[in-house]
């Protein structure tokens, strides 16, 4: 199976997610927000996209199984043996949605053995387009113009990295963190588009001492792993994977091209 063969229908389905988002979002009428039980928000754009995506991937040749942050209740005993799915987060960045930013993405994975293997992350208010397939590189489509991503090469003793944290989550752990780099420059940014600045360059390191979910990172570490990065475990520095019984991610560090032993 050559995982980049899927990719242009991927994006083609993220573009169209994106344009459902856009409706809603550039109309004046209520987001419909209402709050889900871990009480992060959930709007009419996060069903809209989610419907589209899991619509068309049903509708592909010998489909694969779909696990989507609006359609999760599958038991793992079910999910545990599947060789290949999608992983789908139809809206990462709800919050910055809804305040109207611009800092929301669409993402959509293919997960094989616990790690993603293919990922495509469409930011529909830039039009820019990312994608990653496992051995064949990270491109971003802009313009109309493809890409080829790299990462930043960096040392952590390195003066002045720049740090990605989120607009909506900076914690003791992350600020310790920070702390014990020298003279680092933060860079403030939502949802996996956190990744995407590493993965093109933009910023070296991005500490996530906070929950996500699985979802939440599938696409983008890919992208980021296929520009030359990795996605470790802050406990462990294992790479983060999949298809876990709980689908909370453990807290991780997101690298540029590091040259550090430590990764």
């Amino acid at each position: 199976m050559k995982y980049s063969d899927f990719a242009p229908e991927l994006m083609t389905i993220a573009r169209r997610a994106g344009a459902a988002i856009m409706d809603i979002y550039e109309s004046d009428a209520d987001f419909g927000v209402e709050a889900k039980s871990d009480d992060s928000p959930l709007t009419k754009a996060d069903r809209a996209a989610n419907t589209v995506i899991c619509d068309a991937l049903e509708k592909m040749p010998d489909p694969f199984p779909i696990v989507s942050e609006e359609n999760k209740a599958i038991p793992y005993e079910t999910r545990k043996d599947y060789p290949y799915y999608w992983l789908v987060d139809p809206l990462d960045g709800t919050k910055e949605f809804i305040k109207k930013n611009g800092e929301f993405t669409v993402n959509i994975a293919l997960i094989h053995e616990q790690r993603a293997v293919l990922g495509v992350v469409y930011a529909p208010v830039i039009d820019e387009m990312y994608w990653a397939a496992k051995g064949e590189g990270a491109f971003l489509i802009q313009q109309n113009k493809e890409q080829r991503l790299t990462a930043s090469s960096f040392g952590m003793k390195d003066e002045k990295l720049r740090v990605v944290c989120s607009r909506s989550h900076l914690n003791e752990g992350t600020q310790k963190f920070v702390d014990e780099l020298t003279n680092p420059e933060l860079v403030a940014k939502g949802s996996s588009l956190k990744f995407l600045i590493l993965a093109s360059g933009n910023a070296e390191l991005y500490p996530r001492l906070a929950p996500t979910m699985e979802w939440d990172t599938a696409a983008a570490q890919i992208v980021l792993e296929e520009a030359g990065g990795k996605v470790l475990q802050a406990d462990t520095d294992t790479p983060l994977l999949y298809n876990k019984k709980d689908l909370l991610n453990p807290h991780f560090i997101a690298y540029g091209g590091v040259k550090s032993k430590r990764v």
